[in-house]
């Protein structure tokens, strides 16, 4: 008897514009293949005009979803059925998963940062100066107040868009928060124990930016974190390690937002291990 071969894999992947240097899908094929999962992660190049034909070709093609990054995040949420409670909050989208033709809106880059942040530092009672006020920024802030930081300062070289989120924020959240203007070179407040970059600054190839800081205003006390996944160990991270500060890479936020993105997707939860090893490896 012949053994039946099925060659249909289940799609996944990510629209964003630069993606070429993104290694999301390293990882999650890593873990599909460790858990025995028939399927893909493809980085597709979506120019922002071709957003909506982009998504509506995910679901004609039978995707279970796909993750958002730069610059769609925002935009992504007014092609879709639905918009969970956070992501709502948030107000971006960076995950989509389909169930049964219906697009719904998730946010996972919050949740993957918390996770990742509280290997090093506790958020409670906290602040912590996030530098950008995009979709990434908007998820962390959100996350953090959730998550109980006393304040969060928003730092944007746009102070409009600085003000609106920090307003947003305490609007929205048990949290205090504050925009402070960032025109010139920014001196870290002295009571912010968690310093995040929440901007493309430093991201491959432009390794050797990083976000223009007073360096020295950084205490030894202070966790210093980096959204930025390639590299991983970024100028701002080296910069506040001479400092004598804890960092955190990008790498584990986006390990732990794949660990909830996949999960949407397929309903398993993937082993963190395998993952992180792969993005070690890629990065060695």
């Amino acid at each position: 008897m012949t053994a039946t071969h099925n060659f249909l894999s289940t799609l996944t992947g990510v629209f964003a514009s630069p993606v070429a240097e993104n290694p999301t899908g390293v990882m999650v094929e890593a873990a599909y293949r460790h858990h025995g999962v028939a399927a893909r992660y493809v980085n597709c190049d979506v120019a922002p005009e071709n957003l909506e034909a982009a998504v509506r070709g995910a679901v004609a093609m039978g995707w279970v979803g796909f993750n958002c990054s730069l610059p769609h995040k925002v935009a992504v949420m007014a092609f879709l059925d639905e918009i969970a409670e956070s992501a709502a909050l948030i107000g971006a989208v960076n995950c989509v998963v389909v169930r049964e033709g219906r697009l719904v809106g998730e946010n996972t880059d919050g949740q993957g940062f918390l996770a990742s942040l509280r290997t090093t530092v506790d958020p409670r009672s906290q602040v912590a100066l996030v530098l950008g006020a995009g979709g990434a920024a908007r998820a962390i802030a959100v996350e953090l107040a959730l998550a109980g930081a006393r304040k969060i300062v928003i730092a944007n070289r746009s102070p409009q868009r600085a003000a609106d989120l920090a307003r947003h924020v305490k609007e929205r959240t048990p949290a205090d928060a504050a925009a402070i203007d960032w025109a010139g070179t920014l001196t870290v407040p002295d009571d912010a124990g968690i310093v995040i970059n929440a901007t493309s600054i430093g991201l491959f190839p432009h390794v050797d930016e990083r976000p223009d800081l007073d360096y020295g205003s950084l205490g030894p006390a202070t966790a210093v974190a980096d959204v930025i996944p390639n590299p991983p160990h970024t100028a701002f991270l080296r910069a506040a390690e001479a400092r004598g500060c804890a960092t955190i890479d990008g790498l584990g936020m986006l390990v732990n937002q794949a660990v909830i993105g996949i999960r949407l997707w397929t309903g398993v939860d993937a082993d963190t291990h395998v993952m992180r090893a792969a993005l070690d490896e890629l990065f060695a």
